[in-house]
């Protein structure tokens, strides 16, 4: 079974619920210099090594985003730059921990 995580602001919630993420547009161009982007424009999945990240449809801007691992070799490396570079929360869900980059 595959690993899934929640990427998350880095801002905490408010009133009117989680802080957004970014506009799609900003996140998948953020998310192309890090080699993962959608098989072709528009769609809601995003591919990169070893990683799965899936947008919620219909929805800009975003406030949280699912990202899966596919190939747990080399996903955490990834996992991690992603985190770091990006500046976001990445939460797993079943244990309710933070990753750290």
């Amino acid at each position: 079974m595959n690993q899934t995580f929640v990427i998350l602001s880095p801002e905490e919630s408010g009133k009117n619920g989680l802080a957004s993420i970014g506009t799609r547009a900003e996140i998948v161009k953020q998310l192309d210099t890090l080699n993962t982007s959608p098989e072709r424009p528009g769609e809601d999945v995003l591919w990169g090594p070893g990683i799965r990240i899936d947008l919620p449809p219909d929805k800009d801007p975003v406030d949280q985003m699912l990202l899966t691992v596919v190939e747990e070799e080399i996903a955490f490396l990834v996992i991690m730059r992603i985190g770091r570079i990006c500046q976001w929360r990445i939460l797993d869900p079943e244990t309710g921990r933070e990753l750290n980059p």
